[in-house]
């Protein structure tokens, strides 16, 4: 039997909380985010550093501006679909832990503990280990640190440290300052497209080559250069897992998820406009750096500066939405007592799950010294998109279960949007699996490490 999500410690939705809890009571999440925050939050999700590299990544595998753009466009398109299953989720089912939340009540708990799992061993720390390295890269080189095989990680583990102690001062100071770093990051990018533009069209596209080629050969082109576009857009889904301490989260949350993925979009989409126009398709496949070869041809040296500012702000803003958002997960992991029970315990006076902050932040910092997150980071696309599509499918589960009583808001071209959204996500699953067995094995033998533990927490609440 399936059981109820609500859960005795979360507040009543849309109400305020008090300042102080009851003395008899255990503390509750507090709901203090606002839209705003809650848009910069989605948008904080999805822009990290991809997006200052991986269009060289795009033009290698595709070779005209108009199937460059497509591939942009498209993938965009696609994390909007998803952005419209997760409103109406997020409006039928305004829980914390968000993904976790949803599989855990129209499956069943041991996926969704799963889904806990993976995310705490893999997707989301080997994530932030990998980003945090690049933070520390690119902040080496600005502050004049020598090089060497333990500056980096060092630095790294500095700024994972440094924002997980942030965040444990309350999802205010969180999200005050994921808010700040998301309007640097999107003055960054802004600068970006604004100098793009100045510097004008330096090469000639070349279109008639690419699109004479065989039509199976440019398919599977394209499909490869998706997998990168759709990289770069994830994140967006880790703003449901606050959505217990979102203000009025069923007309809230969607409205940020919707705004925010848009907003991603137009900035991707300028990104992309503006490194074609520059570099050409020929340039910008040659470059590991686009963002910089666009700043430093436009600008010089000076050019190269403002952009590795840009993504050093960039980056750490990633980090800083990561570590405010996935600990719900955990934390209501162990509000199920499938986890360990400290882990579920909030600060009386921040009412923030400061344990499973710190756990995840301690993880992401072993992960970032011991560098072996590019390795993990080879199974995060695979198993991030099992779930996302497993979660997308929930829709209908909860749709049926809704009755009469559905959602204000409703998935637009439901089942077409939904399906097309999940056949995507798992066709990249496939692909994955295909292309890299070897990693796809270890991942799923992770995953699958997951049973057994989940097995041992139910035995332990039975007795």
């Amino acid at each position: 039997m399936k059981e109820d999500l609500s859960s005795s410690r979360e507040p009543i939705e849309n109400a305020e909380p008090q300042s102080t809890p009851q003395s008899n009571q255990a503390p509750a999440l507090a709901r203090r985010i606002g839209i705003f925050d809650a848009t910069m939050i989605v948008m904080g999700g999805i822009i990290g550093s991809g997006i200052f590299m991986n269009p060289s990544v795009v033009a290698q595998k595709v070779h005209t501006p108009l199937l460059i753009l497509s591939a942009w466009v498209v993938g965009g398109l696609v994390a909007l679909a998803g952005a419209f299953i997760y409103a109406e989720l997020a409006e039928l089912r305004p829980r914390v832990g968000g993904q976790y939340a949803y599989i855990r009540e129209a499956y069943h708990p041991a996926l969704a503990f799963m889904y806990g799992w993976m995310l705490l061993l893999v997707i989301q720390t080997g994530g932030m280990a990998a980003v945090a390295v690049t933070f520390a890269n690119y902040f080496a080189g600005l502050a004049g640190i020598p090089r060497s095989s333990w500056t980096s990680p060092i630095i790294a583990a500095l700024a994972l440290a440094l924002l997980t102690v942030i965040n444990c001062f309350g999802v205010r100071a969180g999200s005050s300052l994921q808010s700040a770093l998301m309007v640097l990051k999107i003055a960054a990018i802004l600068i970006l497209v604004g100098v793009g533009l100045w510097a004008g069209r330096q090469a000639e596209a070349v279109v008639s080559e690419q699109l004479a080629t065989d039509n199976w050969q440019l398919i599977t082109a394209f499909g490869a250069a998706m997998v990168p576009v759709l990289f770069a857009y994830g994140g967006w889904q880790t703003a449901n897992f606050i959505a217990g301490e979102v203000r009025e989260p069923r007309k809230s949350l969607p409205r940020a998820l919707l705004i925010g993925v848009m907003g991603v979009i137009a900035l991707y989409t300028a990104v992309n406009f503006v490194c074609v126009s520059v570099l050409g398709p020929a340039g910008l496949a040659a470059t590991e750096t686009p963002a910089s070869s666009v700043m430093q041809r436009a600008l010089g040296k000076k050019g190269e500066t403002i952009i590795a500012i840009g993504i050093s702000i960039s980056t750490l803003g990633f980090l800083s939405q990561s570590i405010l958002t996935a600990p719900r997960v955990y934390f209501a992991m162990a509000d199920d007592k499938l986890f360990f029970k400290s882990v579920a315990r909030l600060a009386p006076r921040t009412r923030v799950p400061v344990v499973a902050i710190a756990l995840q932040g301690a993880l992401a910092i072993i992960i970032a010294l011991s560098g072996s997150y590019a390795q993990i980071l080879s199974y995060v696309v695979a198993f991030d998109s099992i779930f996302f599509g497993l979660t997308a499918t929930t829709i209908f589960y909860f749709r049926r279960r809704a009755g009469n009583d559905r959602a204000r808001f409703k998935v637009p071209g439901h089942p077409v949007t939904t399906i097309f959204f999940v056949a995507v996500e798992w066709l990249v699953v496939v692909n994955t699996f295909y292309t890299s067995p070897v990693n796809s094995a270890i991942g799923a033998a992770i995953m699958l490490a997951g049973i057994p533990v989940y097995l041992y927490w139910r035995s332990r609440n039975e007795q």
